[in-house]
């Protein structure tokens, strides 16, 4: 359906995970599906396909992350409970939650607000923290 002519057109994002930008993180690898390169499309999160192969305990203090799923099984940890995860899990990790994972597994991720590298902390740690 077109939209009315006095509708100021909003940006749009069509991204392939083969051209996405492709980085080391505290969990794994990931690809860049939507993330901070794209600030200029009006994105209000960000969402990385992550290849886990475990993941070094961490939190963040302002971000809200949501893990689905895509391929394998292990575990996530939150605030050291470990909870079995495999194709089709969704996890839930609101801010303040130290987390990790077990296992190798094809995760999306899914993060509210937009990611940011100095909302990452590691417990016993001080200020921000490098991945």
């Amino acid at each position: 359906m077109p939209e009315p002519e006095d509708s100021p057109r909003r940006p749009v994002l069509v991204r392939h995970e083969e051209t996405a930008p492709k980085e080391r993180s505290t969990c794994g690898w990931r690809h860049r599906l939507i993330s901070r390169e794209d600030a200029g499309t009006g994105v209000a999160a960000w969402a990385h396909a992550v290849d886990i192969d475990g993941a070094r305990p961490h939190y963040h203090k302002r971000g809200t992350e949501l893990y689905y799923v895509l391929e394998g099984e292990g575990a996530v940890l939150l605030d050291g409970e470990r909870h079995a995860v495999k194709k089709g899990s969704l996890v839930h990790i609101p801010p303040g939650v130290v987390h990790a994972a077990e296992g190798r597994m094809r995760v999306l991720v899914i993060g509210i607000p937009d990611i940011a590298e100095e909302d990452l902390f590691f417990p016993g740690e001080d200020g921000r923290a490098s991945p």
